[in-house]
Formats: structure tokens, sequence, C-alpha cells
């Protein structure tokens, strides 16, 4: 799933204006503006469309974070991830909202999808791990809508 997509469901759902967006950005310490912002709203066939790069994702859910937890002084920061796939922002999302297991699994079934625990276990686990499992697009989109769902009703 494009970054971009992910950022327009997210800023949909908190219903965040371009401002916002770029505060959220800026919480975790990467340097944006709207200007720079704009682009990465806009549908792929909409003329002025820019990709978003992974690393401005990573500091967007970090900064996401940040916003709704608040920043943990006893710890030290931790380093940006230079790659983003559905797994992080599925596992970044989850500590943003607080989410436990069966929040995940009501959810999924808000958004129509079937999963079992063992599932939902096995995207959250490390890549090396036997049982891990790629998230998959339409697992991510239809968590974005059954998160939506809760928060705009």
């Amino acid at each position: 799933m494009l970054n971009n997509d992910t950022l327009r469901s997210i800023r949909y759902m908190l219903d965040l204006g371009e401002v916002h967006v770029v505060e959220i950005l800026k919480l975790s310490g990467f340097e944006a503006t709207r200007e720079s912002v704009d682009p990465w709203l806009l549908k792929e066939d909409e003329p002025g469309f820019v990709e978003m790069p992974d690393l401005a994702m990573a500091h967007f859910l970090d900064g996401l974070i940040l916003q709704r937890r608040g920043r943990d002084e006893s710890q030290p920061a931790r380093p940006v991830e230079s790659r983003i796939n559905n797994n992080v922002v599925l596992k970044k999302l989850r500590v943003a909202f607080e989410l436990k297991e069966d929040d995940i699994l009501s959810i999924m079934g808000e958004a129509g999808f079937k999963v079992t625990r063992g599932e939902i276990n096995a995207l959250f686990r490390q890549p090396k791990h036997s049982n891990f499992r790629l998230c998959g697009d339409q697992f991510l989109r239809n968590f974005l809508k059954g998160l939506t769902k809760r928060f705009r009703g």
C-alpha cells in the first residue's frame, strides 16, 4: 500500500488538516512545510502527485505516537525506520491508539474482515520468526477502514 494512501486514510480518520500533518511530522523531528505535504495528499492520477518517502511516513507515524501518547523522557528516542512496510504501519498504529489484540479483532470485524488471533499475532512477530506473516494491502486497508469507523462513527 502506498504511504500516500495510508497518510490520507489516517488524515481522514482523525480529521486532520495539512497544518496538523506538518505539526505531527515536526514532533518527531522531520522538517516539513504545508507546501511539501500537499503533493503527498493528492491521488495518484492528480497532477502534482508526489510519492511520500518511507522516511517521511516513519516520522509521521512516530509523531502520531508522540501526539497521542506523549514522550517518555525516561527512555532514549527510538531510531526511525528507513524502510516502511505494512507490518511497521500496523505496529505503529497499534502503539499510537493503544490497541490490544481484542481491539484489533473488533476493528477487523467492524470492517467485515474475518481474522483469527493467530493471524494477528503472526503480523506482529519479528521477520525472522518462523510464524511471521507479511501484512497484505487488503488487511491494512480493512484495518484502516475499521479504525475509521471506530473514530468517525
